[in-house]
C-alpha cells in the first residue's frame, strides 16, 4: 500500500471512534449515521489488511494493531490541530501561545512566569488550568505548547514528554499581622495542636508536609486543606489560622503586611517544572522561556 492510497478521511473517522472507544458516540459528534461511520472503519481496515477494533459488549477495545495505528494518528491529527493553531492572528502578524498549568500550582507564580509575554504586542496567550492528566493529554495531541506543574512527569515510548526543571522555593509559615504573631516558628516543631490550614491531598507539598510532622511526631490541627492556591491565599488572610505554603502565592500579602512569614522549611520544597513534548513546533518567544531561570517571587504582580 503506497501513501497516495490511504484515506486521511477514514484515518480522522477512525481517530475519533478510538478516542470516544464508542461507535454511535462519535457517529453523533462526527454528524454522520453509524453505518455510515462502521463502513468507513471497514474499509480503512481492509486497505490496512488488519482489524483494528474487537468489540467489548458495547464498546470498541482496539487491538494491537489498532494501538499502533492510533498512536500514529494522535500524531498527525494533533499536529494538525497545531497548525490552525499557529495560523489563527499569523496574517496579523501575531504568535499564539498555549499554556496550561496545573490547578494546584500558584497563579502568581504563572504570572511570574509569562511576565516576559504581558508586554509583547505580537503574542496572543491562551491560559488554562486543569488536572495534569488532561493538561498532558491536550498537550500530547498538540492542543497546548507548555505545561507549567509542580511536579515531574515521566515520559515514555507512547509519551515523548521533555520536562525541563525551572527552579524551587522553600516552603514558609505565615499568618495574619492582626493576631500580633512576631515570633519565629520552627516548622514543623512548634505546630503541634495549632489550627493550621493545609494544601490539599493532591498538592506535591501535602505529603512531604505529612511526612516532616510524622517523623517529627507533630500533629497540627488541620482546619482547612485546599487545591487551589487562590483559595488557600484568602484562608491564610482571612481565617487568623497558620498557613503552610509557597511564598510566592502570598507574595503580596507578605510585602504589603497583611500576613507575616513566621517561619520557613529547608526540608520543604516546592518544585516547578515545564513540560514540552519532544516533537514540536518551536516558537521562539517560549523558547526564551526555557532557557531562562523562573522570575523571582518578590517581583510585583496582581495575580494570585
Amino acid at each position: 500500500m503506497n501513501l497516495e492510497q490511504l484515506n486521511f478521511h477514514h484515518l480522522l473517522y477512525f481517530w475519533r471512534v478510538a478516542r470516544t472507544g464508542h461507535l454511535t458516540r462519535a457517529a453523533q459528534e462526527l454528524h454522520v449515521s453509524q453505518s455510515a461511520l462502521s463502513a468507513q472503519i471497514r474499509q480503512l481496515e481492509e486497505r490496512l489488511g488488519e482489524p483494528l477494533f474487537e468489540r467489548s459488549g458495547r464498546s470498541l477495545i482496539l487491538t494491537h494493531t489498532g494501538q499502533m495505528v492510533m498512536s500514529y494518528a494522535e500524531d498527525i491529527f494533533g499536529l494538525g490541530q497545531e497548525m490552525l493553531g499557529r495560523l489563527q492572528g499569523r496574517a496579523d502578524g501575531m504568535i499564539r501561545l498555549r499554556v496550561g498549568s496545573v490547578a494546584t500550582l500558584s497563579r502568581n507564580y504563572q504570572e511570574n512566569w509569562i511576565r516576559p509575554l504581558l508586554t509583547d504586542p505580537t503574542v496572543v496567550l491562551t491560559l488554562e488550568s486543569g488536572q495534569i492528566d488532561g493538561l498532558i493529554d491536550r498537550l500530547i495531541t498538540h492542543q497546548l505548547d507548555v505545561v507549567l506543574a509542580n511536579e515531574a512527569v515521566a515520559a515514555d515510548a507512547n509519551r515523548p514528554l521533555h520536562c525541563r526543571f525551572l527552579g524551587s522555593q522553600e516552603i514558609c509559615l505565615v499568618g495574619p499581622a492582626a493576631r500580633g504573631r512576631t515570633k519565629a516558628m520552627r516548622l514543623p516543631d512548634d505546630l503541634d495542636g495549632v489550627d493550621v490550614a493545609l494544601p490539599g491531598p493532591r498538592h506535591a507539598l501535602r505529603a512531604q508536609f505529612d511526612a516532616l510532622c510524622m517523623s517529627a511526631g507533630i500533629r497540627p490541627r488541620l482546619r482547612a486543606e485546599v487545591d487551589d492556591m487562590a483559595m488557600l491565599r484568602l484562608i491564610a488572610r482571612d481565617s487568623g489560622w497558620l498557613t503552610v505554603l509557597p511564598e510566592v502565592v502570598v507574595q503580596d500579602e507578605l510585602r504589603t503586611g497583611v500576613l507575616v512569614m513566621l517561619g520557613r522549611s529547608a526540608e520543604l520544597r516546592e518544585h516547578f517544572y515545564a513540560i514540552t513534548t519532544a516533537h514540536r513546533h518551536r516558537i521562539e518567544r517560549l523558547e526564551s522561556l526555557l532557557a531562562g531561570s523562573s522570575p523571582p517571587p518578590e517581583q510585583p504582580t496582581g495575580g494570585r
